[in-house]
């Protein structure tokens, strides 16, 4: 039985990964934004341990953590909450850029410093969910696509300083998954938005479970998970 820790169980892929590996018996530490979220995901998933720690305000994760218990090791940490704000170059003041390289970037780096030592004790496996907009960027998309492919820089930096440390570090990049993330996106593009045209989050939940049960001769750096229909 491993451990692993979990950003973004609340819903969507984080939901269905964190749900797979309960099924398995595995130990959970979710985070969550504030107490309310962390009383909601021990319903949801009874056994669970949570952490209270806020991805908007990345200078304050030390402390949060430094106040509460947190595992001696990790066998998966996995970085899948994400926030997306879309607009135009022209159009996109600073708080929207910040917002979304606070959540999506500098959170997920400041949450990997902190627990590095604990991963590398189980020599361990880094998940970051990146998305297609971290391979390429679209108009309306740029802070978003920024934010992604910044997270791409880190996992590629990351998984060649840990590799001699053990610590297995791997991008997986969704296209349009049918997530609550997905339903805003198509309300900010104006769009109406049908679930049924979209990647079930199972099936990324899927990727990501077989990239960190892969035997420890290999690794899977980079996955693309594509709609099939």
């Amino acid at each position: 039985m491993g451990t692993h820790l979990i950003t973004g169980a609340g819903s969507g892929i984080g939901a269905a990964v964190a749900r797979r590996l309960a099924e398995r018996g595995e130990d959970l530490w979710l985070l969550a934004r504030d107490a309310g979220r962390a009383k909601e995901l021990g319903a949801q998933f009874p056994g669970a341990r949570t952490i209270v720690a806020d991805l908007a305000a990345p200078e304050q994760l030390a402390a949060a953590f430094d106040g509460q218990p947190l595992p001696d090791r990790i066998d998966s940490l996995q970085h899948i909450a994400g926030v997306i704000e879309l607009g135009a170059v022209g159009d996109l003041p600073a708080g929207a850029w910040q917002r979304q390289l606070a959540a999506n970037l500098v959170s997920p780096a400041e949450i990997t410093r902190l627990l590095l030592p604990r991963v590398r004790a189980a020599q361990g496996h880094i998940v970051f969910v990146n998305s297609g907009a971290g391979l390429n960027a679209h108009a309306q998309w740029s802070a978003y696509a920024a934010s992604k492919h910044g997270l791409k820089a880190l996992a590629d930096s990351l998984r060649a300083e840990e590799h001699g440390n053990g610590v297995r570090v791997t991008s997986v990049y969704p296209g349009r998954t049918a997530t609550p993330m997905q339903e805003s996106t198509h309300r900010q593009e104006g769009k109406e938005y049908d679930a049924s045209r979209w990647i079930d989050p199972e099936s990324v939940a899927t990727t990501i479970l077989a990239t960190i049960d892969l035997p420890r001769d290999a690794e899977i750096n980079d996955v693309s998970v594509r709609p099939g229909r």
